[in-house]
């Protein structure tokens, strides 16, 4: 068997896969098993910050593989403490909680939101309000959090305590978060498996507002927003507010598994000896890659960002076949005439790997794309909305 019929005989079907196998890169560009080029503008689902075969990555993440590839959190690790001082000293928040994923991250947020609403407001506090159209993970609880109806029907009856809001409906978010005596608002800034929509600024300032005044915990979903994403180190740094809470994962370690709780100030000392835990949060080689990641993202590869941001919108928007260019950043949605689907699969078979995010074709190309590489994807994209 290839490894196509062996995938498809031994590995649960949860994945609707492309017809491509992918088995060596480097940078944005990326092999299949038959040496065929492909330009990558989908980096593993925004995780892969710096490409294939970072150098500087992948030297980090070597010299502590020959060091100690994993400890328990009953002990010290130096990359895991230097990777929580360099985000604190980043984003101005106090204390991190490393765990696996961006769903046990956003798991997380929700157990601290719960926690100090319980102990500070009552055991009636307790419900998190989110979004309607919103995505935050997988597992039954994150499940219940995500604001769309296609992901509940399935699993039944999923964790209690969750209540959504429109987005960009100030007014309801407050009367449904009074009705529900709420203990979180938790929201993305840019709504990303919901089609990549960016939320207006007044609603997300105002959101965080009236958390504030109402001591309700406000949460950011960074998972896929975060990390130079959106033109900043976190995508609420757009939007001129301080979180009480943060999570993030996928490119913060550049292709390792990780996924971390950032904790502000209200909530630093949420968290006791065993409140929370995670085996492998914090593992030191998946932290040694994000300290690579994290440290390399300054202003000079922000405005980088911004300026291929711009190239994108550019060349898209008023495209023939384009309907509309959505998202921030290096995270866009492309709304076109044709299905999504097919223009994804009309871009590999001309060598250009691109995703969907509902009726949308999503763009989340390395932060570090070669502009001359982004030009060349961004003419087959073209051409196949034309066509």
């Amino acid at each position: 068997m290839n490894v196509k019929e062996t995938d498809a005989r031994y590995v649960a079907g949860t994945y609707k896969r492309f017809p491509v196998e992918l088995v060596r890169g480097q940078g944005s560009l990326v092999y299949d098993e038959n040496g065929r080029e492909y330009i990558d503008l989908g980096t593993g689902i925004a995780v892969n910050s710096f490409g294939i075969g970072d150098p500087e990555w992948k030297k980090a993440v070597e010299a502590q593989l020959d060091r100690i590839q994993h400890t328990c959190n009953l002990y010290y690790s130096e990359p895991c403490a230097k990777l929580a001082e360099l985000l604190c000293e980043r984003t101005g928040m106090k204390k991190v909680f490393f765990g696996n994923s961006g769903a046990e991250a956003n798991e997380g947020a929700i157990k601290a939101a719960r926690k100090y609403a319980a102990e500070k407001k009552g055991p009636e506090y307790f419900t998190i309000i989110t979004l309607k159209n919103s995505f935050h993970g997988r597992t039954l609880t994150t499940l219940a959090a995500t604001g769309q109806d296609y992901f509940h029907g399935l699993y039944r009856p999923l964790t209690p305590g969750f209540a959504h809001a429109e987005p960009n409906d100030l007014e309801g978010l407050k009367k449904l978060a009074s009705e529900t005596k709420a203990a979180g608002i938790f929201i993305e800034c840019v709504q990303g498996e919901g089609g990549v929509i960016a939320l207006d600024s007044d609603f997300v300032r105002g959101a965080a507002e009236f958390a504030a005044e109402n001591d309700i915990v406000f949460m950011v979903d960074e998972v896929q927003t975060g990390n130079g994403r959106t033109g900043k180190l976190y995508s609420y740094m757009n939007f001129g507010i301080e979180p009480d809470v943060v999570t993030t994962a996928k490119g913060l370690a550049g292709g390792l598994p990780i996924g971390a709780v950032l904790l502000g100030e209200k909530l630093e000392n949420v968290f006791g000896p065993g409140d929370h835990g995670s085996t492998f949060g914090g593992n030191p080689v998946s932290c040694a890659g994000a300290i690579s990641v994290i440290s390399r993202i300054d202003d000079d590869l922000l405005a980088g960002v911004a300026k291929k941001s711009s190239m994108i919108f550019s060349a898209l928007s008023g495209a023939e076949g384009v309907e509309s260019v959505s998202g921030m950043g290096l995270m866009i949605g492309i709304k076109t005439v044709k299905p999504a689907s097919e223009v994804v699969a009309a871009c590999i078979e001309k060598g250009v790997l691109c995703l969907t995010a509902k009726d949308k074709v999503r763009l989340l190309p390395a932060l570090n794309i070669p502009d001359e590489l982004l030009e060349k994807a961004l003419g087959i994209i073209k051409e196949v909305c034309a066509a």
